[in-house]
């Protein structure tokens, strides 16, 4: 910006956050910037216009919320492009009468929102024209006044809002009346404009009414979501809006090491990050690279199976329901082991069928395959056989492959792919099935306990989307009316491991995400279920279905990210309640945890080495700070280690110690904890010949405390005894 227009923007920005001030304006325009009303006064408003509001009401609610995504997105990529500080960053004078936000000045997220709602309504809603402008001026006049914009920050976020809102609705227009009219018909035909929505339908005489007409439109469409949801997943990633978690970071370590198999997993996952990051580098972008691929190929197993078992619409909805289910969603973005099983348990699921359904010796070598891989990607993959045994049981048809070879052969094939992992526990002591046994607590003595019942139900009730979870179980329970093979077979898939998980949490803990692989074939019974009640109850079926989509947008849109809440309702989430705390401040702990250690190294003359108490934080260390990263490459002298211990407690044991690489050097030792802590454990007082605690430091984000760590300086480090 020249300088004789940042005077004016500076100037008029004293004057309005100044001069102005008084104990009205104080009152009004802290409401006017955000407060406890606005946010269930919208949701009402949405709900209302969505029920009572028409066809127009309805138009009217999908483009403001598409708008108000687009305008968000363009405000949030400027807002880190240009970086420009905020007006009490910087100006000694400014007054800030409300919370300090940690993002960009430039431009006003809150302007851009309200804008987009002038452009909208301007558009639809006739009766609003002349006050929601003297509104949202209101809002964005607030912005300047509570001292956290300038007046160029709230023109171009008032542009960005009124651009977005006529892209969306004209370009909508022209999408809809053009492009789709001609591809889905049958879809258009019911609503023939946007702009227009008291225009009647298209006369039914018109349209084509061959079932394969609206068949192939369904197929269609849940191609273009499936393109759609993979370009915005990597879109999404691309922006690096959430960091890795600890698993991420700590199993891209593994990356670095790559082996047989890992203390707690098998290979797969360290060969998802190292493909990922050779494609792209040693970031964020790269170790995720590859999750959306294996989303999208999961859904497109879904689609394709239901398209061929059911039909294309089932679908369509049930691959869109399953986009809309917490667990699912997370499971798109975050490089863990859940979505390479739930792709291969999948594959397996369709190859199963089809070779059940078609005698097919060819898919039972398949399924053979993806079982295999299945396995190489997690330990629960072998639950598979369970699914078999239930589904053998319950379908007496299907027990004649019990005495043809295919199913012998494929569970041969799948045994072969056990191999590596054999090998790597026979070389470490069996160490995988060990952690296994103890992390299910398997070898624990069976007392009764209703202490995790309520959590797991909790969990998988809000993870799988509360109005989906209803439907599952409904379905669960009265396709029994109905059976047939389909039905039975996909219950064996999910049915049996998904009620042995939640009576196993009356023995012990059960973590949500362990029934991910059986959440597939459970949609997918839910979807024939209640794909065929909708011939019935067609009113029930589509308000449940509305309901569960409202719902997984409501719960899924703040995942994303959850700083939409504050911008929303002017609150911010406690950091210990915010979901996305795992994914948030690791940057920021692996800035103070180098800056410390640059001090410390300036200090003494000596370098300084870094050790986690935790195999999250020394993955997170090894990931954020450059220079350990650099150390990985390749991992012979890493400049960050876990604690030195004399027993296996992660993957960090089988790897060199620091008691061993880096004899007589000095270190920093980082302790996450909740009070501040004099002394380290035990065993570093024994690693090293002298620590000094360095203090206790918080880990913010975006003025909230997210973490809380104790660092120690260690001295001279003490060989391998």
């Amino acid at each position: 910006m020249p300088n004789w227009l940042q005077q004016i923007d500076i100037g008029l920005f004293r004057w309005i956050n100044q001069s102005w001030s008084n104990p009205f304006f104080d009152k009004l325009f802290e409401f006017l910037s955000g407060n406890a009303v606005f946010y269930p006064l919208l949701a009402c408003t949405a709900i209302f216009l969505w029920i009572k509001g028409g066809r127009r009401g309805r138009i009217f609610v999908c483009i403001t919320f598409l708008s108000f995504l687009l305008s968000e997105l363009i405000v949030g990529a400027l807002k880190d492009w240009i970086a420009r500080p905020r007006p009490f960053m910087v100006l000694e004078d400014a007054i800030c009468r409300i919370g300090k936000g940690g993002s960009g000045s430039m431009p006003s997220s809150h302007t851009s929102t309200w804008f987009v709602g002038v452009a909208v309504t301007w558009i639809y809603w006739k009766s609003c024209r002349w006050w929601m402008p003297i509104l949202a001026s209101g809002v964005a006049l607030s912005r300047i006044y509570n001292g956290v914009h300038y007046p160029s920050d709230i023109i171009v976020g008032a542009m960005i809002g009124i651009i977005c809102g006529l892209t969306i609705a004209y370009g909508g227009e022209f999408v809809w009346s053009n492009l789709l009219s001609k591809y889905f018909p049958s879809l258009t035909s019911k609503i023939p404009s946007l702009l227009r929505p008291e225009e009647e339908p298209v006369s039914s005489a018109s349209l084509p009414k061959q079932k394969a007409d609206i068949d192939r439109q369904f197929l269609i469409g849940g191609y273009l979501l499936i393109v759609f949801m993979l370009i915005f997943r990597w879109w999404y990633l691309w922006q690096g809006k959430i960091e890795l978690s600890e698993d991420e970071a700590y199993q891209w370590v593994w990356s670095k090491y790559l082996a047989l198999s890992y203390f707690s997993k098998p290979l797969m996952i360290a060969l998802s990050h190292w493909t990922g990051t050779h494609l792209w580098g040693d970031n964020m972008f790269g170790v995720r690279f590859l999750t959306p691929v294996f989303s999208s190929i999961t859904s497109l197993l879904l689609l394709r199976f239901l398209s061929r078992e059911a039909n294309p619409k089932i679908a369509f909805f049930t691959v869109l329901a399953g986009m809309l289910a917490p667990l699912l969603a997370v499971g798109s973005l975050l490089m863990t082991v859940d979505p390479l099983a739930v792709m291969f348990w999948t594959a397996a699921l369709v190859c199963g069928w089809k070779a059940v359904k078609e005698d097919s010796f060819s898919s039972w070598i398949w399924m053979g395959i993806w079982m295999g891989f299945g396995f190489l990607s997690k330990y629960s993959t072998p639950l598979l056989l369970f699914s078999w045994i239930f589904f053998f049981i319950l379908c007496k048809p299907a027990r004649i492959q019990l005495r043809k070879p295919g199913i012998y052969l494929s569970f041969g094939i799948s045994l072969i792919f056990s191999i590596p992992v054999l090998i790597w526990n026979y070389q470490n002591e069996w160490i995988s099935f060990i952690h296994v046994v103890d992390h299910g607590q398997l070898d624990k003595t069976w007392h009764f306990t209703l202490r995790y019942f309520g959590d797991f139900t909790g969990s998988e009730f809000g993870l799988l989307n509360p109005i989906f979870f209803i439907m599952i179980l409904w379905a669960s329970f009265a396709f029994w009316k109905k059976r047939n093979m389909l039905t039975l077979y996909l219950f064996s898939f999910g049915g049996p491991i998904f009620a042995a998980y939640w009576l196993y949490t009356l023995h012990s803990r059960v973590y949500p995400n362990w029934i991910a692989p059986a959440v597939i074939s459970l949609f997918a019974l839910a979807g024939i279920f209640w794909g065929e009640k909708q011939k019935t109850k067609p009113v029930l079926v589509r308000r449940l279905y509305i309901s569960g989509v409202i719902i997984g947008l409501l719960m899924i849109i703040p995942l994303h990210d959850t700083n939409l809440i504050t911008k929303v309702s002017g609150w911010s989430l406690p950091a210990k309640i915010d979901p996305l705390r795992r994914v948030r401040a690791w940057s920021e702990l692996g800035e103070t945890v180098e800056k410390v250690r640059k001090e410390m190294e300036a200090k003494t003359k000596e370098p300084f080495f870094i050790i986690g108490d935790h195999y999250g934080i020394t993955g997170q260390l090894s990931f954020e700070i450059p220079e350990a990263r650099q150390s990985l490459n390749p991992p012979i002298k890493p400049l960050v280690y876990y604690m030195h211990s004399t027993y296996p407690e992660n993957q960090f044991y089988f790897w060199p110690s620091y008691r061993e690489a880096r004899i007589g050097e000095n270190a920093i030792f980082v302790k996450e904890t909740d009070q501040p802590q004099n002394n380290p454990p035990e065993r570093i007082l024994n690693d090293f010949e002298r620590v000094e605690n360095l203090g206790f430091y918080e880990i913010t984000y975006r003025g909230r405390v997210f973490r809380t760590v104790q660092l120690f300086a260690c001295y001279k480090a003490k060989p391998v005894s």
